[in-house]
């Protein structure tokens, strides 16, 4: 469970969208008066969104404002698909060196990341993610940072073949 010594606590309203209430473990909600919210850094450079700090969302697999820890790897890559709730695709390309013909070949893979709420996230998005504990059966990774793509080159950036 997140420690409340070594967190900032700002007052905010809670958004109820799930059938369960949603509350946040580290703050008590049954205070009158008084709403509160539970915000903390993850650390290694990355500031916590302002979205994170004075929004209303409850997520509990966000690094800002769960229980979830960065460590392990840093990434990079472009957004592919947001079609699920608070998850998504991202594509990362890489060269691969073949030796007999002495040549760079173009490959990708892809990974499926948690995007909290604090982003607005779209396809064609340079997103940095970090490792974290299993959240689900894919998903290993959390945004940290989106860079936003421009309108015009957002839909060929889908499937163009980046180097980060």
């Amino acid at each position: 469970l997140p420690t409340c010594a070594s967190s900032s606590v700002i007052m905010a309203e809670v958004d109820q969208t799930e059938k369960a209430f949603q509350k946040q473990d580290c703050v008590f909600a049954g205070a009158k008066g008084k709403k509160v919210r539970y915000t903390r850094t993850v650390g290694l450079g990355f500031k916590t969104p302002k979205a994170a700090v004075e929004g209303g969302y409850i997520d509990k697999k966000c690094p800002f404002t769960g229980n979830v820890n960065i460590r392990g790897r840093i990434l990079k890559g472009v957004v592919v698909s947001t079609k699920m709730t608070r998850t998504v695709v991202i594509r990362r390309d890489y060269l691969r060196f073949v030796r007999k013909y002495r040549r760079f070949e173009k490959r990708h893979s892809t990974l499926s990341a948690h995007c909290s709420p604090a982003f607005r996230v779209k396809e064609g998005d340079v997103v940095t993610v970090g490792q974290c504990r299993p959240l689900s059966k894919t998903v290993r990774f959390n945004v940290l940072k989106v860079e936003s793509a421009t309108e015009s080159g957002a839909a060929q950036a889908k499937k163009t073949f980046r180097v980060f």
